[in-house]
């Protein structure tokens, strides 16, 4: 536990955000009365900040060649990112001004560090030596979520590193544009269960599941209570579903933070689940939301199901410091190989 006043339901982490919540932002609502985050001074530039040590100021050289160092000491043919981000451009901008307005929310600054254009971030992951990535991206009412498949197919079909990514929400029809996706050729879904704010279990969702299950696609899905708890986020409507399908192949985004103790519960219950480090063990996620010292042992053991994802571009730091934050870790380079490459080449069948 760390010394701020937040307890660990309410603690803000790493957020992410609906359209809506980005108008929100931008219109300068403030966190509620009362909020620990609301009096909270901006965080100091510092690791989690642009000019920190895995900034612009502390590499030799281009990022890039810093990057392609850290893998190419590990033996490894590149990096795959499970958890990137590419939506459309006017809902990108949405999220964009969320961050841009959330240092209330959480007490620090959050500088977008990659905020370029698509065919500029796209190069960039090119550059840092990302085979494989995805297109994270996620619905936050009904009627959304077959549209944003259509522009994620688009996408990948021009971005052949793209593993194609597509998105449901509990409405009607969701059985079968999420057949369609799956059978033109989606590879990874994500679920946002705190910005749709829906259960998992919700029985227009139940026939979804069994068919990612079958067709053994996987769910990156956001179910931990960052950045602010939700009626349906934690381990609890997570457990419920895989207990009706436990062979549903899910990736715990950002290892379930804050909840990190419970999400690790689950993976050592169910061999199908997984979980990705997005903004896991950063300085700027290490100061919100600390991964317990205590677990670092089980994470050691399920070292065959943890997986790269980093949040990219929407990160309020250098790409280098994720792998830097997982290698100061010191699990050793055969567990850094895995998470980084292996465990996400062998689950999607990638080089």
């Amino acid at each position: 536990m760390s010394d701020h006043p937040e307890t660990e339901a309410n603690r803000p982490t790493a957020p992410c955000c609906s359209p809506d919540t980005a108008e929100t932002a931008r219109e300068g609502t403030a966190a509620p009365s009362g909020s620990p985050a609301q009096d909270a001074p901006e965080g100091p530039e510092g690791p989690e900040g642009p000019e920190g040590p895995d900034g612009p100021d502390g590499l030799e050289g281009s990022e890039a060649v810093a990057v392609r160092a850290f893998w190419t000491r590990l033996g490894l043919p590149g990096l795959i990112d499970v958890h990137t981000h590419f939506m459309p451009e006017r809902v990108l901008e949405k999220v964009w001004a969320y961050f841009d307005s959330a240092g209330p929310l959480t007490g620090m600054a959050w500088p977008i560090t990659y905020r370029e254009e698509e065919g500029r971030r796209v190069a960039l992951l090119r550059e840092f030596g990302v085979g494989s990535f995805t297109s994270m991206l996620y619905p936050h009412k009904p009627g959304m979520a077959e549209w944003l498949n259509g522009w994620a197919a688009d996408f990948a079909a021009r971005t052949p590193d793209c593993l194609r990514t597509a998105t449901l929400f509990p409405e009607e029809g969701v059985e079968r544009y999420v057949r369609a996706a799956v059978e033109g050729g989606a590879r990874v879904f994500k679920s946002h269960v705190q910005v749709g704010a829906y259960d998992p279990g919700d029985p227009l969702l139940d026939p979804v599941w069994g068919l990612l299950a079958e067709a053994r696609v996987p769910v990156v899905m956001h179910c931990g209570s960052g950045p602010a708890p939700g009626k349906h986020t934690g381990p609890g409507p997570v457990g419920s579903l895989l207990a009706r399908h436990p062979r549903l192949p899910l990736i715990v985004a950002h290892m379930g933070m804050p909840e990190y103790t419970d999400f690790l519960d689950l993976a050592e219950r169910h061999e199908e689940v997984r979980l990705d480090t997005t903004m896991a063990f950063t300085d700027f996620s290490e100061r919100l939301s600390p991964f317990p010292a205590a677990e670092r042992a089980r994470l050691a053991d399920l070292g065959d199901r943890v997986l790269l994802g980093t949040d990219f571009p929407n990160i309020p730091y250098p790409y280098l410091h994720q792998l830097r934050a997982l290698e100061r870790l010191d699990m050793g380079d055969d567990w850094l190989r895995a998470v980084c490459h292996g465990n996400a080449a062998a689950l999607f069948s990638v080089p």
